[in-house]
């Protein structure tokens, strides 16, 4: 029996991928999330026995249960290329988010665990000429471990949406093989019609002057030879990265005319949009995430779309967990 912890848990999408892997061989014993709504959402589909813990900045690692494997989607946004990308000089909130991996490395320092794995925007290589990276890996190196990384993209794993980022399989010195071999793209097949749900609420379909404006923003941009603005995706297309805010959702539209009762059921300017234009239900969201279709969405969507936009691929997560799993047995097994 394996142990793990879920730090910067999220809904638990990196917890959910390694445990398709190693099933009932991996228990997980600690879990720190410190949004509240993400833990109603993570509590609706994890059942433990303890409590999940905020803050991990407050938590000292000597509270913390002994592990094997460091699970960390520790936070993006301060190396995302879609912010201002200050890194490690990063504040929000009172807390610097850039800093946050240093928990990571304070508790993995204290527990030795055999495993650290990382999630991360691409951004994170680029961040400040290379730096910032380098300063991660080398912190790996200083508290005793052999990190490896690469960059994998979704839609080369079973789900339509075209999303890079980077990851860090972090092996413990004495365990650490000569190398590590990341996986190769399963499946590059899917496309955005194979994670529609059927016909959808009108609540998802654009007001003509909603649309308009969003019209009129493109426009502005394009003007001023700019490529932002809404997009309508094809069916027999791949879906952009989803994101938590901003143009997230507009920027995954698309056109769908099953639904012929379009009488607006929320309060909008104007009539529904004749086109059929819509925005995809966080169910088609989770989809393009990989999540499976048990996964209990028991929020408000504004929630949703965040916590999607924020979580992890799954069957990426699975295949990379697969490959830590043959190292493990070949060391247990040894």
């Amino acid at each position: 029996m394996l142990k793990s912890i879920d730090l910067f848990a999220g809904i638990g999408g990196i917890r959910l991928g390694f445990e398709q892997v190693f099933d009932e061989k991996l228990r997980t014993v600690f879990v720190s999330e410190w949004d509240k709504n993400a833990q109603r959402t993570y509590k609706a589909n994890f059942v433990d026995n303890f409590d999940i813990t905020g803050d991990i900045t407050k938590i000292s690692e000597d509270d913390i249960p002994d592990f094997d494997i460091c699970l960390a989607g520790f936070p993006c946004q301060a190396f995302s290329l879609a912010g201002q990308r200050k890194g490690f000089k990063d504040d929000y909130k009172g807390m610097s988010r850039g800093t946050l991996f240093f928990d990571v490395a304070r508790i993995c320092e204290k527990k030795k665990p055999k495993v650290i794995f990382c999630e991360n925007v691409k951004g994170l290589t680029i961040h400040d000429k290379g730096r910032t990276f380098n300063i991660i890996k080398n912190t790996f190196r200083e508290i005793g471990y052999t990190p490896f990384e690469h960059i994998l993209n979704s839609k080369d794993f079973g789900v339509p949406q075209n999303r890079e980022r980077i990851y860090i399989v972090a092996f413990r010195n004495d365990i650490a093989p000569a190398e590590f071999v990341f996986p190769i793209p399963t499946d590059s097949s899917k496309r955005i019609k194979d994670i529609l749900e059927g016909p959808v609420p009108a609540k998802y379909y654009l007001s003509e002057c909603y649309l308009q404006t969003l019209r009129n923003h493109k426009a502005r941009h394009a003007a001023k030879g700019h490529g932002f603005g809404y997009e309508i995706r094809d069916w027999d297309d791949v879906a952009g990265a989803i994101v938590c805010g901003g143009m997230g959702r507009e920027r995954n539209l698309i056109i769908d005319t099953r639904q012929t009762d379009l009488t607006p059921t929320t309060h909008i300017k104007g009539e529904i949009n004749k086109e059929g234009v819509r925005k995809m239900t966080p169910r088609e969201w989770a989809r393009l995430q990989g999540f499976p279709d048990d996964f209990k969405l028991t929020l408000a969507d504004v929630h949703l779309y965040k916590q999607f936009g924020n979580s992890v691929t799954v069957p990426v997560i699975e295949a990379i967990a697969r490959k830590v799993k043959e190292v493990l047995d070949h060391v247990d097994g040894q």
